[in-house]
């Protein structure tokens, strides 16, 4: 009994999204519609590039791998967000917590992601600025090598991160103003001198997310220079749209957690959080796959393709 009831002073308390929130049946409906296309989408976006042997391009792969993590980010967080909401359940276990922290902070998705789209601008900038030698450059053991310098990254930034965040003793409450655990919302309540940690978390987002930020500015800054100088007007807006798909796409990432992890935790806002959340494990997911299928005609020739292959199978079996 002594041993319970020790284990349960050391769960945290989860206070939910938007605490106080009125008409939680219609948040927790939009985040399930939210969820259910962003899985269908990314879902449909990875088949097609495996299956259709005519997008096995480098780009494609590298864009398989964005909606895997963002399949991946979304169903980390998602169903246990929507569980506890509707059973009443709030505590969590240190263990849990940490596991949360490291799948969704700044952290192996979020790192990973960072790392990938930044060398995606690198496979525009070679697409774009140097076609006669993109195969040779893109090769098939290049883009392994991306994704898994990608997915690594981020595991082992994330590691390291989530093993020293959760070290800190905790004071007094163990409340969470979040729905989930969430490495600044921890570090909140810890009762020891977190300024050098601080320090640490703004100096990990400078190399994880300003570097690469000014590396994929640079990188676009020759890409327009020489879509400006083409003298084909159908190529320049195909190298323009596909610009314009990934800058947006960079802008979601980018933004949501700059704010979150550049700013000191004294000037944080708890509903600016939430909404930061939202947008970046939530909606994030769900509005990429859309960005680029809706503007990549490869991937909607794939899709009807499929389609097409699939309603003359149908059509056939009902024939015979």
């Amino acid at each position: 009994m002594d041993k319970r009831n020790e284990s349960s002073n050391m769960d945290f308390i989860l206070l939910g999204l938007f605490p106080g929130i009125k008409h939680i049946n219609v948040l927790v409906s939009a985040i399930l519609l939210i969820y259910t296309v962003a899985v269908t989408t990314n879902s449909i976006l990875i088949f097609l590039i495996w299956v259709d042997s005519q997008i096995h391009t480098p780009m494609c792969f590298l864009l398989s791998q964005l909606a895997l993590m963002d399949l991946t980010l979304i169903s980390s967080t998602v169903p246990k967000m929507v569980t506890d909401l509707f059973s009443g359940k709030r505590s969590i276990s240190q263990v849990v917590c940490g596991t949360q922290i490291f799948f969704f902070d700044s952290l192996t998705l979020g790192i990973a992601d960072c790392i990938l789209i930044t060398l995606m601008a690198f496979d525009h900038y070679v697409a774009i600025c140097n076609p006669l030698r993109y195969t040779l450059i893109m090769s098939q053991k290049v883009c392994l090598q991306m994704a898994f310098i990608s997915w690594a990254g981020g595991a082992l930034i994330s590691l390291m991160h989530t093993a020293y965040a959760m070290h800190f003793p905790i004071c007094g409450s163990r409340e969470i103003s979040h729905i989930l655990c969430e490495v600044m919302a921890i570090l909140k309540l810890a009762c020891e001198d977190i300024s050098t940690y601080e320090k640490a978390v703004v100096m990990t987002s400078i190399v994880v997310l300003l570097i690469p930020l000014s590396f994929i500015l640079s990188s676009y800054a020759l890409i327009f220079l020489v879509v400006l100088c083409m003298n084909s007007v159908e190529g320049r807006n195909k190298a323009l749209a596909t610009c314009s798909s990934h800058l947006t796409v960079v802008s979601l990432y980018f933004g949501p957690a700059m704010l979150v992890y550049m700013r000191p935790i004294s000037y944080h806002s708890l509903k600016l959080d939430q909404v930061l959340f939202m947008l970046g494990a939530i909606l994030t997911p769900m509005m990429n796959p859309l960005i680029y299928s809706l503007r990549n005609k490869e991937v909607v020739g794939a899709l009807k393709n499929v389609l097409g292959c699939c309603l003359t199978s149908n059509y056939t079996t009902n024939v015979r």
